[in-house]
């Protein structure tokens, strides 16, 4: 069977862009064949990317050595890269909107790989993970979804906001970071990787978003609040996603080690995929300025 979102979608395959194809099958309606070609292209980057993480994390005993391995990590990631900064004090609109039309994938696809990972986990944790993701589409109401700020901030800078019209000039690393969560969600053997990676991102978008809310503020931008919203109800996901992790421990055990790997591969993926994008707007306006 062949929706209209995999003939829209399937005209932008072609097999020299391993991340982007990934990306367009994890958003397909899933056949053999397709599921294969996922694996495949799994098994050659992201399993292998976590088996490396994982030699080179030292082993944590405990739950409160992982928070405490988190705090660590939030506070050396505080005053963001070179890549953040020169975003918030310098770039100029038209650099910007080359950065927002780069995250577009993720802001019009936003937590929507995140449900498969709901039905692994054990009730009370899922309760909690279920608080984020309704927070995440707006609790029902359009108006709220994070999505929907999303189109909102793209309406404003004359950019695309349908999500075959924004994946044509989307960055490897953009699609790596959006990739990640599809492995998490349903294909990581074990969920502690998807609860340590969404607890590291909940966590880290406060201070991450606060640079691109700083430039909004400076270039003028009205429908900043798709980063401000964040800033403002991220720490209580923060928290929830902690009750995730205790609830799971209770129910289940825990290998605190795998939510650290989680939490770094998100931390290089995410870091990984913003310098790219800052790197491409200051490449493509390069003339101009």
């Amino acid at each position: 069977m062949t929706t209209a979102v995999d003939k829209d979608l399937s005209l932008l395959r072609t097999g020299d862009r391993p991340q982007r194809d990934l990306f367009l099958d994890n958003r397909s309606v899933p056949t053999a064949a397709r599921y294969a070609r996922i694996e495949a292209a799994e098994a050659d980057w992201i399993v292998a990317l976590v088996a490396d993480i994982e030699a080179d994390t030292a082993p944590l005993a405990t739950r409160a050595d992982w928070v405490a391995a988190l705090a660590v990590m939030l506070a050396e990631e505080r005053d963001g890269a070179p890549s953040s900064r020169y975003l918030a004090g310098e770039a100029t609109r038209e650099q910007f909107a080359v950065v927002v039309e780069e995250f577009a994938p993720d802001g019009l696809t936003e937590a929507q790989n995140f449900f498969p990972a709901v039905a692994r986990l054990p009730i009370r944790a899922q309760m909690a993970v279920m608080r984020v993701m309704i927070d995440e589409f707006g609790c029902g109401n359009i108006a709220q979804a994070h999505s929907q700020l999303y189109r909102d901030l793209l309406a404003e800078l004359d950019l695309p906001d349908e999500l075959p019209e924004v994946l044509r000039d989307t960055n490897d690393e953009t699609y790596a970071f959006l990739n990640s969560f599809y492995w998490l969600a349903s294909r990581a053997v074990d969920v502690e990787y998807f609860l340590g990676a969404l607890a590291y991102l909940e966590a880290a978008i406060p201070d991450a978003f606060a640079f691109q809310a700083r430039a909004c503020e400076r270039l003028g931008i009205a429908n900043g609040r798709y980063y401000t919203e964040h800033i403002h109800i991220d720490d209580f996901h923060m928290r929830e996603m902690q009750t995730a992790i205790k609830e799971y421990e209770a129910a289940r055990g825990l290998d605190p080690t795998k939510l650290l790997v989680g939490a770094t591969l998100l931390s290089s993926l995410l870091g990984a995929a913003m310098d790219a994008a800052v790197e491409k707007a200051v490449a493509k306006t390069a003339g101009g300025r």
